[in-house]
Formats: C-alpha cells, sequence, structure tokens
C-alpha cells in the first residue's frame, strides 16, 4: 500500500480509512506471530507482553510515526523507547522505571535544542510505575511542558509475580496521570482505530505532555494464555505455538504493508566534535581554588566554546558551582531538582544520537542513588558526563550524608567509564575539555575544599596520563595520591625531607584507566614502595586500582591508606587526621616502611 493509500490517509479526526485500519491489525497480528516464533526459537522471552502492545506498535510505527526505515538514527525521525535494544530503539532501559526519563531528555532536546518537529514515543508496562523514577520523569516533563512528548502506559495488569496493584482500574491510571500535569487518554488497546485517533489528538495538544493509557491483556489472541497468570517469560511450547500461530494467521486478511511517514526534516545541523577551550586556564601556581569552583568556571569556559554544551543540576547549583554556567548560558541549563534518577537518564536521553554534549552536576554521594540508571547507560554507549562534587571527608561539617565515599568503586565498576580526578584547578579545567570530547561514560570527580593550585597553566593532561610532581634521586617511597590527599601527601614530603627522607609523589589525575606503565617505572626507582592514600573507603578505591595494576610486579608492595570507620562531622584537616589519610598518616606510614 503507498503512502498515499495509507498511512496519510488520516481524516480530521485521526480516523484512518477501513482498508488502513485492517492493515494496521493485520501487522499487529504479524507482531504476535514474529514474537512468538522468536521466542520459540531462543526457548526464552515476554511473547505475552509482546502480544499485549502488539496494536500500540502497529499503530505508532505504520500510522503515527515519522521516520526513514532505512535510516533509523536519521536525526529528524520520531523517537521511540522501549526497555529493549533494537535499530529504532535510542536508549536501552533494562529493568523498569528508566525509558520514560531518557524520553524526557530526547523531547527536551526536541523542544529547546533542535527546535525541531520530531515527536518522542516511550512506552512503559504497567508495572513500572511502582518505580519512583517513573513519576520523577512525570514531574520533570510537565514542569517543562514538553508536548513533543507522548508516554503509552501497556496495562495489561499483570507483572512479574502475579497481578499488580491497580489491574485494570483505568481511572486511577488517569487521575495519577492528570495530577502530575499530563493530558491524558484512556483507550481500549486492541483497538486499533481508538489508538489511531488518541495518537492523532496527542499531535494537536500544546503545553502538556500526553499520556495513552491503554487497557491491554497479556498474552492477547493466545488461547488459555490470554490474561492468564503465570505466563511471564515463559515461551509457549511449540506444539501450542503452532496451533496458536495458525488461529492468528487465520485473522489476517491483507499482505500488504503500510509505509512510515518521512520525517520533517527541520532539524539543524550541528557539530560537537574535538571541542576545546578558548584560552589557557587563569590561574597561577599557589591560587587558593576548589576543584568544585574550577570545575563550574570550566563549564561555562566550554559553553562559550560549543553552543551543544548542556549542564543539567539536582537542586545543587550552588553548591557545585553549575550555577556559573546557568548564568551565562541559561538556555542550556537544565534543572532537574532533587531527583538524580531521572537526572541521569535526561542527561543520557539529551545525549543521545551526539546532539549534546550533557554533563549532569550534583554531590558525588547522591549519584549513588542513580546507579542503576549509570550502569545501564553504559550500556547504550552514549557519551554522557557525570560530575561527583563533594567527596570523601573532606567535606567536614556537612556531615557523613554528603560524604562520597563510595563512588570510586561504584564508577571503576562501569565498563569503559572513564574516571577523573583532579587535584587543582588547572587540571579540573583540562578533565572538563577531556570529558567533552571522550567518547562513552565520564565520571569527573571534585572536593569541596579549597587547595593550592600545583599546575602551571601551560601543563598538558592526557586521558590515562599520571603526573610526577616531585621527584629526587634519593626517593625511597612513591606516594599516590589524588584530590585532596595529593596535597597532603606534598606536606609529607616536605616535612619529611627536612629529616633527609625523600619520596617521590604522583597525581594519578585519571583513576581509569590508570597509568600504570608511569606506577611501575616509578615503584621500580625507589625501592618498589607504594603508598596510596585517599579520600574514600579502601573497597573499590585507588589502592585496590593500584595493587591491581601492580599485581604481576613481585618486586612492588603496596600499602593502602584509606578512609577508616565511619566518619562524623567535623572540621576537614580534622577529618582527615582521624580517619588515617592526613599528612601526620602518611610521614608515619613512611617512617614505619624504612624502619622494617
Amino acid at each position: 500500500m503507498s503512502d498515499s493509500e495509507g498511512s496519510s490517509a488520516v481524516a480530521e479526526n485521526g480516523k484512518p480509512n477501513e482498508k488502513t485500519l485492517q492493515v494496521l491489525q493485520d501487522m499487529a497480528n504479524r507482531l504476535r506471530i514474529h514474537s512468538i516464533r522468536a521466542m520459540c526459537t531462543s526457548s526464552s522471552g515476554h511473547p505475552t507482553a509482546c502480544s499485549s502492545a502488539a496494536e500500540i506498535m502497529s499503530v505508532l510505527f505504520f500510522y503515527t510515526m515519522r521516520y526513514k526505515q532505512v535510516d533509523p538514527e536519521h536525526p529528524a525521525n520520531d523517537r521511540f523507547i522501549l526497555s529493549k535494544r533494537l535499530s529504532f530503539v535510542d536508549v536501552a532501559t533494562g529493568w523498569f522505571g528508566q525509558g520514560l526519563g531518557a524520553a524526557c531528555g530526547m523531547a527536551y532536546n526536541g523542544k529547546y535544542f533542535d527546535k525541531a518537529s520530531y515527536r518522542v514515543f516511550c512506552l512503559l508496562g504497567d508495572g513500572e510505575p511502582s518505580e519512583g523514577s517513573v513519576w520523577e520523569a512525570m514531574a520533570f516533563a510537565s514542569h517543562y511542558s514538553l508536548d513533543n512528548l507522548v508516554a503509552i502506559f501497556d496495562v495489561n495488569r499483570l507483572g512479574h509475580g502475579g497481578i499488580l496493584p491497580m489491574e485494570h482500574c483505568m481511572e486511577i491510571y488517569q487521575k495519577r496521570c492528570e495530577a502530575f500535569g499530563w493530558n491524558t487518554y484512556v483507550v481500549d488497546g486492541r483497538d486499533v482505530e481508538a489508538l489511531c485517533q488518541v495518537f492523532w489528538k496527542a499531535a494537536q495538544v500544546k503545553g502538556k505532555p500526553t499520556a495513552v493509557v491503554a487497557k491491554t491483556f497479556r498474552g492477547r489472541g493466545m488461547p488459555n494464555v490470554e490474561d492468564a497468570e503465570s505466563w511471564y517469560g515463559k515461551p509457549v511450547p511449540k506444539e501450542r505455538a503452532d496451533a496458536i500461530i495458525k488461529l492468528i494467521e487465520s485473522q489476517i486478511q491483507t499482505n500488504t504493508n503500510l509505509e512510515p511517514k518521512p520525517p520533517i526534516e527541520d532539524i539543524p545541523q550541528i557539530s560537537i566534535s574535538d571541542v576545546k577551550m578558548s584560552s589557557s586556564p587563569a590561574y597561577k601556581v599557589g591560587d587558593q581554588v576548589a576543584t568544585r569552583k574550577a570545575c563550574g568556571l570550566a563549564l561555562a569556559k566550554l559553553g562559550h566554546a560549543n553552543d551543544r554544551v548542556v549542564v543539567l543540576d539536582g537542586d545543587t547549583k550552588n553548591a557545585t558551582f553549575s550555577e556559573i554556567f546557568k548564568k551565562e548560558h541559561p538556555e542550556r541549563f537544565i534543572e532537574c531538582f532533587i531527583a538524580e534518577q531521572n537526572m541521569v537518564s535526561v542527561a543520557l536521553g539529551c545525549a543521545t544520537r551526539g546532539r549534546t554534549i550533557a554533563f549532569a552536576s550534583t554531590f558525588a554521594a547522591f549519584l549513588t542513588r542513580a546507579f542503576d540508571q549509570i550502569r545501564t547507560g553504559a550500556f547504550c554507549e552514549t557519551s554522557i558526563n557525570l560530575i561527583g562534587s563533594h567527596c570523601g571527608v573532606s567535606v567536614g561539617e556537612d556531615g557523613p550524608s554528603q560524604m562520597a565515599l563510595e563512588d570510586l568503586a561504584m564508577f571503576r565498576a562501569i565498563p569503559n567509564c572513564t574516571i577523573f580526578y583532579p587535584s587543582d584547578a588547572v587540571s579540573t579545567e583540562h578533565a572538563v575539555c577531556l570529558a567533552a570530547n571522550t567518547k562513552g561514560m565520564c565520571f569527573i570527580r571534585t572536593s569541596q575544599p579549597e587547595t593550592a593550585v600545583i599546575y602551571n597553566p601551560e601543563e598538558t593532561f592526557k586521558v590515562g596520563q599520571a603526573k610526577v610532581i616531585r621527584q629526587s634521586a634519593n626517593d625511597k617511597v612513591t606516594v599516590i595520591g589524588a584530590g585532596v590527599t595529593l596535597h597532603e601527601a606534598l606536606m609529607a614530603a616536605e616535612d619529611l625531607s627536612k629529616e633527609d627522607v625523600f619520596i617521590r609523589v604522583i597525581d594519578l589525575f585519571t583513576i581509569k584507566p590508570l597509568d600504570a606503565a608511569t606506577i611501575i617505572s616509578n615503584a621500580k626507582a625507589t625501592g618498589g614502595m607504594i603508598i596510596t592514600v585517599e579520600d574514600h573507603y579502601a573497597e573499590g578505591g585507588i589502592g585496590e586500582a593500584v595493587s591491581s595494576a601492580v599485581a604481576m610486579e613481585a618486586s612492588i608492595v603496596v600499602y593502602q591508606l584509606a578512609v577508616v570507620g565511619l566518619p562524623q562531622d567535623g572540621r576537614p584537616s580534622e577529618l582527615l587526621d582521624v580517619c588515617g589519610i592526613s599528612a601526620r598518616h602518611i610521614i608515619m606510614s613512611v617512617k614505619r616502611i624504612l624502619s622494617t
């Protein structure tokens, strides 16, 4: 069927002609057959869930959405989000609760950055509203009037373990969506004509996102399986599947396809590769600057270098200094409020298809709430930058709830994640610029206290390259630090030198990838003795990273200084000492090693 005969033959109320309706129904049934066959072949999958959403998928892909079939990633295509990875699915969201946040990021991109006509459709299961991240996304979409976003709830009443709380109480779904400020339609998800009409109506709505609450039945069209419990994630036995397929095939009346409507190609051409700062860092050696502030200044500076740099915030902008970016580039600052899971998902959506360089900024401790979004975001191989400030006990008086002591372990566990841990303002600015040009996920760890600038503005930095910042021919121990502990190591080195005890000091700069070559060569030059010191728990931190890197070197021994015990409130310098990572503890460790 040609486009003129089918998908473009839309009346004013969105109702297609009878021939198109039949083709859409037939295509839904073919989708059911494909899902049953695929899952019988693989002996796993969710054929009942596929069957419940078949009409929704048919209407979306062959009547409502605009896209180029031969170019699934064309920037002008409408977007579709599902918890699986296919050519037309931009974000692999994995388990429930993450897709709508990513869809919000794409819709925000389309409305405010690209200012283009493409729309975003997100299909959710009815188990997902039990996740708080869904409602974080609902609030976000409403607040920013994302009228180019459509969320479809596939309400088939059954979940993994049985009947879901709201079953088929459609009025409750409707009231909840409307309470969050969404334009909402309740529809029979088996009725292709009704689905065509509500998606057409959604396109006419201005100023609000639209929720389509579709009543469906798990296992639709499968006798003795439809709406039955205990079929979650189970393929239909082959002999039974053959009979079901034969029954469904008997209902198919046409043998034609519908061509999707082409996209409206009003999307701007952009270039975000090889982003460079306009000038060298404007700091002098000895200046006292917190790396969190240097990060905020660097983001604003980067924003001047490229107009596709976007910063997202979790209601911490006055503490992380991302407010500097907001002041200079308000149109590219996205306030996500206290909703870190959604913030990460929105950032992923913004960065999908390479349309923005996205930085999401909050306290590093709060990013632990979004670990599932972070780990599944890595599967998408989307370039996204996460900034965690207020790391470690050096947070001081703000207390243990603000102290990130597990974040390095978390991000080290993420495949292909680059971890920057700058120790002064100059290296922080370089970390921000490098992250903007690094593929995949990046994490930048920044600290609260002001620390001295130790690098000249002309210093160069590379991903995976450590810096030897203090050395002599008489060095007996290599001390490795990052962030505030690097400055403690430098103080310890200065004090020890007065006693004619000399140590080598290395700034890692990137924790992952680690500069194993520099670590090993310097350790061997100093008698094979390494002390790592970190404002982090020992588990999963710098010490374990270095130990792993030198594990095959029998002549090298690693001694780890890390935060011990449960930290309390106090001044940063006091807490560094109480927790065993101050200059005093480094000096004690050096003397103990050299005395044995």
